[in-house]
């Protein structure tokens, strides 16, 4: 059986935090606001592997009110999300993320957070792809007040 997931994220740039995204550690005068390391990358993957498979969503699996996650490395949630998803007899054929950011550029680093999230998942990297985007400094993204990210999964 073949199944699709969408998962989406945003979170807010503050100062005086790392900026993680798909588990690497991009250098930038800011970094995202969250629970966890906020890292929006991993998040959206994380809800569009579990939306494929039918089981909600991260908040549901890792709840921000729940002190075990307050810091947690995000990549350690895929990878724990990923198991879920094989323990029901799913596995990924393809992923692929755009992250929406005005700055820092992403191009850099795209391929280290490619291998970053296919180690958490023991995939083959050539499974992932990631794009990055501005917003033409549209909105709040367009503004620097925060990055986003989408994914799409495909599970058979």
């Amino acid at each position: 059986m073949a199944r699709v997931g969408l998962g989406y994220d945003v979170h807010r740039l503050v100062p005086g935090r790392k900026l993680v995204l798909g588990g690497e550690v991009i250098p930038y005068e800011k970094g995202l606001l969250g629970h966890s390391d906020a890292d929006v990358l991993v998040h959206a993957a994380c809800d569009a592997l579990l939306g494929a498979a039918g089981m909600g969503d991260i908040g549901e699996h890792f709840p921000d009110t729940d002190p075990a996650y307050r810091g947690i490395y995000s990549i350690e949630l895929l990878t724990r999300v990923y198991r879920r998803v094989r323990s029901m007899g799913l596995m990924l054929v393809n992923m692929d993320a755009t992250i929406f950011a005005e700055a820092p550029k992403l191009s850099p680093y795209k391929s280290q957070m490619a291998r970053h999230m296919a180690q958490s998942m023991a995939v083959d990297q050539g499974q992932i792809n990631i794009k990055a985007t501005t917003t033409e400094g549209l909105g709040a993204i367009g503004r620097g007040e925060g990055i986003a990210a989408m994914c799409i999964v495909f599970l058979q």
